[in-house]
């Protein structure tokens, strides 16, 4: 398939897949006449790339996956590089939840000394005004 098939089935753009070819995360075929040549295969990357991207990693970080497939695995996540992404993202978003939860409850505690009702509590039990 050309390279406006791809984008097309893919749901994406035909600069985008561009990007990635000269990122180094697609490698399309060429024709006699210089025409990008695809295949499902290219396809299978192309939607693990967006699926990555969609949940927030980057496409530094897309690289151990598609190096996965690329080898012939069924799954971009079932190689150890891909695995170590998953863990290093994983201690990023937990810190990041960490430094949420100490933020909430500094808020919190201002709301309480401003104003005790102020601060949200169980249903059970709500200040009147």
């Amino acid at each position: 398939m050309r390279i406006g098939e791809l984008a097309k089935r893919a749901g994406t753009t035909t600069r985008a897949l561009r990007f990635y070819e000269s990122e180094g995360l697609l490698e399309a075929q060429r024709t006699p006449n210089g025409y990008r040549e695809y295949d499902e295969h290219h396809l299978r990357l192309v939607r693990e790339i967006q699926s990555l991207q969609a949940v927030g990693l980057s496409l530094e970080d897309a690289r151990p996956f598609v190096a996965c497939l690329r080898a012939g695995h069924e799954s971009g996540d079932s190689c150890p590089d891909s695995r170590e992404v998953y863990r290093r993202r994983l201690a990023e978003v937990d810190a990041c939840l960490d430094r949420l939860a100490t933020v909430r409850e500094f808020l919190l505690a201002r709301l309480a000394f401003q104003d005790p009702c102020l601060v949200p509590e169980p249903k059970e039990f709500q200040c009147s005004n």
